[in-house]
């Protein structure tokens, strides 16, 4: 056997979770028998990440955790779901399933749109796990490889059905989607009491391998000028080439992501790379070549370096594209010119080319509940019951009542006019504006972002009104952590988790979501950063050029240096 070193490997001692993933028995572990286990709520060390592989976390209530310790008490376990639904699209039938589900079966009675342009239960005990799966199952739904070290739901730009284009695009998400996913059984086995495989041997993982990808991978297909599914925050990415109306090819963006971790300064966010063009057909080779080469060359010793963007800098982006071409049997051409203009939801009426209408609502952090005089989710449910068409969730938490026939307009808006689904004093700031759902049921948050988004808000638009901008708006995201969910990486200002009332505050960034935002104050309370936010935006009214955006003004005016190459310059 040759001892040669193979080039663009990581030497040393692999990452507990190669071990996990390598015992799992093609991510089997022993969850069954953690469900029987009745002392505890919560599942064991190895089944805690492996169930990530069946589409859930486990989590607790943080706000209720120091009173159960002091009575003595295990933290409250319970699981967050997230669902597989390539495209955002789910039915109305499917919907009143959630529904159901959501108010009878978790903690919280709510259904989570996320930027994943998917939804999330939060809150389900150990009991009901089993019966969420079977109950989605027979939706048609189910919530494989939405988490853990594999391809995670892919991202199609909204609204498919507006043109043939969009169609085509949402039908490449699902096949990228399915040809990507984990062959195992283990999801039918034990959720769904599917027959027992004799010998996981008979388990073969031709794409994703015993030990599955080194880290996370997320993909998407987007149509330009719309950016709405942020393509510089995702591994993966198909953007669509049009001649004539027609799809005809797609150029390849690998290599984005947002995450990073505070004070290790080897971690950072970064924007993809453009690898070039290819036609409709090599679409599935190249993505399992991207797959592939990532699985093999990702770095699996330490998980802060495991993303496809930590590859493509250690080993060059050129070798990395060369590999890719090699296992697809395809030649990248020359990038086709596009750009991005926009990016968020276009919210209200549109027209199909079917001559059906879509009605996009916001939801705000994509929370659907009964709030007092918003019953948002009885709302989602009636309509549900009378609509002809189908929803679509969008990447940033908002839904899409879509293929609504003209005679059908009149009673779907009035019932989401009536359910506080339309709202008209809903300001352009809130509907530029996102977070994560970090406190108190994410275990990775160090501050508040989905509930304190409306009051960070507010404090945006009185600030905006006081210097005479209150029609303008700013891309405005916080996160609880730097973990990026909300990707405020991507937002012209941004608020970044660093504990309880403190964030680190990013400028710079632009409305399109192709730069990467500096830290301009490190580990600031609320005061402080309405106080700088404040300042800037009075200078921004004064000095601003026509149409010139807060994000390109703090550049141009040098507030803040540019990110031009953030694996060198992101901490200058």
């Amino acid at each position: 056997m040759s001892n040669e070193k193979k080039p663009f490997i990581v030497e040393g001692k692999l990452s507990d979770n190669e071990r996990l993933k390598a015992e799992s028995r093609h991510l089997r572990g022993t969850i069954e028998q953690d469900l029987k286990d009745d002392l505890t709520g919560g599942f064991t060390a190895d089944n805690f990440q492996l169930i990530r592989f069946h589409g859930m976390y486990q989590q607790d209530d943080r706000d209720i955790r120091p009173e159960r310790t002091k009575q003595k008490l295990e933290p409250l376990h319970n699981v967050m779901l997230r669902a597989r639904l390539p495209g955002g699209i789910i039915t109305p039938d499917q919907w009143q399933v959630i529904d159901k589900f959501a108010e009878d079966h978790t903690l919280y009675g709510s259904i989570r749109l996320t930027t994943r342009q998917t939804f999330q239960f939060h809150g389900v005990l150990k009991p009901e796990i089993k019966a969420m799966h079977q109950t989605l199952n027979k939706a048609g739904i189910d919530s494989i490889a939405t988490a853990g070290d594999v391809n995670r739901n892919v991202l199609c730009t909204s609204n498919p059905v507006e043109s043939s284009l969009h169609l085509e695009a949402y039908e490449w998400a699902k096949k990228i989607s399915e040809h990507l996913l984990p062959k195992t059984r283990a999801y039918a086995e034990i959720w769904l009491d599917g027959e027992k495989v004799e010998s996981t041997e008979d388990d073969v993982e031709p794409i994703l391998g015993d030990n599955y990808l080194p880290r996370k991978f997320k993909t998407t297909v987007v149509i330009p000028p719309h950016n709405d599914v942020d393509v510089h925050a995702n591994d993966l990415n198909f953007v669509a080439i049009e001649e004539g109306g027609k799809l005809i090819g797609f150029n390849v963006l690998v290599g984005g992501g947002l995450a990073m971790t505070h004070g290790d300064t080897s971690t950072y966010p970064r924007k993809a790379d453009d690898f070039g063009f290819i036609k409709l057909q090599d679409t599935l080779a190249v993505a399992e070549g991207v797959v592939t080469t990532q699985r093999d060359w990702g770095n699996r010793v330490n998980r802060k370096n495991a993303k496809t963007k930590y590859t493509l800098e250690r080993v060059g982006v050129d070798n990395f594209k060369a590999e890719v071409e090699k296992r697809a049997g395809v030649t990248f051409a020359e990038s086709r010119p596009y750009t991005f203009t926009t990016r968020g939801d276009r919210f209200g009426w549109v027209e199909g080319i079917d001559g059906k209408h879509h009605l996009t609502v916001f939801i705000e952090n994509g929370r659907i509940l009964d709030f007092p005089n918003r019953t948002l989710k009885t709302g989602c449910l009636e309509i549900a019951k009378v609509h002809q068409g189908d929803f679509r969730l969008t990447a940033n938490q908002n839904l899409i009542i879509a293929g609504v026939p003209a005679d059908q307009k009149e009673v779907i808006e009035s019932l989401a006019r009536e359910h506080g689904l339309i709202e008209a004093d809903t300001s352009q700031q809130m509907l530029d504006s996102m977070a994560c759902v970090s406190l108190p049921t994410c275990p990775l948050a160090m501050a508040e972002a989905e509930r304190y988004l409306p009051e960070a808000v507010r404090r945006m638009e009185d600030i905006l009104t006081e210097h005479d901008l209150a029609d303008e708006s700013i891309i405005f995201r916080i996160t609880g952590c730097p973990n990026g969910c909300g990707r405020a990486m991507l937002s012209e200002i941004g608020l970044v988790g660093k504990g309880p009332g403190k964030y680190n505050l990013h400028l710079g960034g632009d409305r399109e979501g192709t730069r990467i935002p500096r830290m301009y104050r490190e580990n600031i309370g609320e005061d402080e950063i309405f106080a700088e936010i404040d300042s800037l935006v009075g200078q921004w009214a004064d000095e601003r050029q026509p149409e010139e955006a807060f994000g390109d003004f703090v550049i141009r005016t040098g507030v803040v240096k540019p990110v031009v190459d953030s694996a060198r310059d992101f901490y200058d």
